[in-house]
């Protein structure tokens, strides 16, 4: 976030003093919504991320220490800056131990305040800076998402932003690369936090009994319904739901999901009563939606509803140095749960695990780590230790690099037609003639190549 391109919320109740507010805020290059009251201000925090609330202390319905109290309990709260009257600065003072960041007198001198403005933009931005490497020397984890690449940065902040937001979220990619962890980082980053978490595998449950599951049902509803029994839907009131896997939804019962998500009510099975549902929706899926609604698999409508917010789970393999963080971290977990005296993995295993292109994605990487710590003799994991795959594709790795470089070097086009030039010429004992044979060209050609016209 930089200082220029602030989302500021103005509250205040005067209009002229609102609007001058705004646009000399607006002027210094920042962007500005204004409004009157602090009912007004919440459902702004709700609708969007914004990085500063500057909020009058007396304010029509609820005070701007109303206003200062439901932001702190914001997963991501905003900055915060109070606006008084001289007379009410003893009550200026509390807002700062309740967490304001500063405050202004009216009338507010407009130079100064774009200089706390200013100020305090710069110092939140700099306790995130501090946030965000005290988690890179901790390993990276955020609610159990490990790793510091900027992909998984990248992910992390969404996630944070997202979060606040009441709307569903998709969460896609490929199998093993930790959707569900997704999914609870999203839950405990949002007021929902202090709720139920549920997670419903929709693939693992039979069509017959998912509706069932999710809604609930009453005494006598079907053959075997002895008793009512509650849904998922209702255990997770006031928190998150995860429709783990939801490409493999029945049509018939996407139907019911997407009249959930616009009416926010449910219907237990054999009941003519509809229930109240206070939950989030999170799914997350492997399979490539758009093609199932090309094939009439799934409804491009519930589709459109649940990508309200979209979160991109990328593979390991395009993680870079994660490989290695998360290789200790499953390391010290096995070890653990083995009563291994295990304290670290070899400089050429390590290599090898990077190398490896991970199709499981974490939850393969896991797995080679627990096998390697079962068949450790030692006091660190060899390449002895690994997976045959891991070292064979670790051995083409390193033949592809002693060739053409690694990918921090990659060689010009000129220098791949070298090497491959003197590579030929080396395995065929230096004979110019064979090797103009073999590479198609003439050996007037290799000799101008070789650079000896």
């Amino acid at each position: 976030m930089t200082e220029a391109k602030a989302r500021i919320l103005v509250v205040e109740d005067d209009t002229g003093h609102r609007g001058l507010l705004r646009d000399e805020l607006t002027d210094a290059g920042h962007q500005v919504t204004a409004v009157a009251d602090a009912e007004a201000a919440l459902a702004q925090l709700d609708a969007e991320s914004l990085d500063l609330v500057l909020s009058d202390l007396r304010l029509p319905g609820a005070s701007g220490l109303e206003l200062l109290a439901r932001c702190r309990r914001m997963a991501a709260a905003p900055g915060f800056i109070i606006i008084t009257a001289f007379g009410t600065i003893p009550q200026a003072v509390q807002a700062l131990r309740e967490g304001a960041d500063d405050f202004l007198t009216k009338p507010v001198d407009l130079e100064h305040l774009v200089l706390a403005v200013g100020r305090v933009l710069r110092h939140r931005a700099l306790q995130a800076e501090v946030s965000r490497y005290r988690a890179l020397l901790n390993g990276g984890d955020f609610h159990g998402l490990i790793g510091s690449s900027p992909p998984m940065l990248e992910l992390c902040e969404a996630i944070r932003r997202i979060a606040r937001a009441p709307g569903p979220v998709l969460i896609t990619g490929e199998s093993g690369t930790g959707k569900e962890l997704v999914a609870r980082a999203v839950h405990a980053e949002s007021e929902r936090a202090e709720g139920p978490f549920v997670a419903i595998n929709c693939a693992g449950i039979p069509m017959e009994l998912l509706e069932s599951e999710l809604f609930g049902h009453v005494a006598g509803a079907f053959s075997g319904a002895t008793g009512a029994r509650k849904g998922l839907f209702a255990e997770a009131h006031g928190g998150s739901l995860l429709l783990d896997e939801i490409g493999e939804m029945p049509v018939t019962m996407q139907a019911k999901l997407l009249r959930l998500l616009q009416d926010g009510r449910v219907r237990p099975v054999g009941s003519n009563r509809e229930q109240p549902a206070d939950v989030r929706i999170l799914a997350a899926t492997h399979r490539d939606l758009a093609s199932l609604i090309r094939d009439g698999d799934f409804r491009e409508d519930l589709f459109y509803r649940l990508e309200t917010f979209h979160l991109a789970v990328p593979p390991l393999r395009a993680r870079g140095e994660d490989v290695e963080r998360l290789s200790l971290a499953f390391l010290r977990r096995a070890a653990a749960a083995q009563d291994r005296a295990i304290r670290g993995i070899t400089p050429e295993a390590l290599r090898a695990l990077r190398r490896y292109p991970y199709p499981g994605n974490v939850r393969e990487l896991a797995s080679i780590l627990e096998r390697a710590v079962t068949f450790c003799r030692g006091e660190e994991i060899t390449e002895a230790d690994l997976p045959e795959r891991v070292l064979e594709d670790a051995a083409r790795s390193a033949g592809a690099e002693a060739l053409w470089g690694d990918a921090e070097s990659l060689p010009t086009l000129a220098q791949v037609e070298e090497r491959y030039i003197r590579h030929v010429l080396e395995r065929v004992g230096g004979n110019k003639r064979q090797a103009a044979r073999l590479l198609g060209i003439g050996r007037r050609t290799l000799y101008r190549r070789l650079g000896e016209d």
